[in-house]
């Protein structure tokens, strides 16, 4: 039974680095120039991945906030948040694929520079970024797969605070015998 307890906790905790670590990446991704101008003039400026999809930020934060609440929930609760998880990963991804489109690129940076008398920029995309967002938006879209899947065996946070049938101890009698009931988690007071 130890065992099996144990192989879980290793699991919740597996899944929330792996989740974590994807919305750390799609949010780092977003910060960074994923365009290169070819020709550059005074004043012009490369956009970032969250200016060009202006999404991937509030998905990533939203990501790591279910990945807390993950940790909070159990149950049904715990696969609605993994489901909603989920779908911030392939929002992340959406908004991905968005940044790259040609249009987008080419409309933000005629938006952008068109007090400069620049009309079209020559650009090309710097890979590294948008490949490292997608990389995030898959471990994000797994790791809610995974709560919906296997996060009803993840214990929450407040179970080791709750009362089992097993863990029901006699009421103590003498002081000492109180600390031990309240680090035990059990309620001195309660006369059940």
């Amino acid at each position: 039974m130890e065992s099996k307890e144990r192989r879980a906790r290793g699991e919740l905790w597996g899944w929330v680095l792996g989740t974590a670590l994807g919305c750390v990446l799609v949010l780092f991704a977003a910060g960074r120039d994923w365009v290169r101008l070819l020709e550059s003039a005074a004043g012009t400026t490369a956009p970032t991945g969250g200016e060009l999809s202006p999404v991937l930020t509030p998905v990533a934060l939203a990501g790591l906030a279910g990945v807390v609440a993950v940790l909070a929930t159990k149950g049904t609760g715990r696969r609605v948040v993994g489901v909603l998880l989920a779908l911030c990963g392939a929002g992340a991804a959406a908004g991905t694929w968005a940044a790259v489109n040609a249009g987008t690129v080419s409309g933000w940076l005629r938006d952008r520079n068109v007090m400069q008398g620049q009309r079209d920029l020559p650009w090309e995309v710097v890979p590294l970024w948008p490949a490292v967002a997608a990389a995030g938006a898959i471990l994000v879209v797994a790791g809610g797969a995974v709560a919906i899947l296997r996060g009803g065996r993840w214990a929450g946070m407040s179970a080791r605070y709750e009362r089992s049938a097993e863990h029901a101890r006699a009421r103590p009698q003498d002081d000492r015998a109180l600390w031990d009931a309240l680090d035990r988690g059990d309620d001195p007071t309660d006369s059940r």
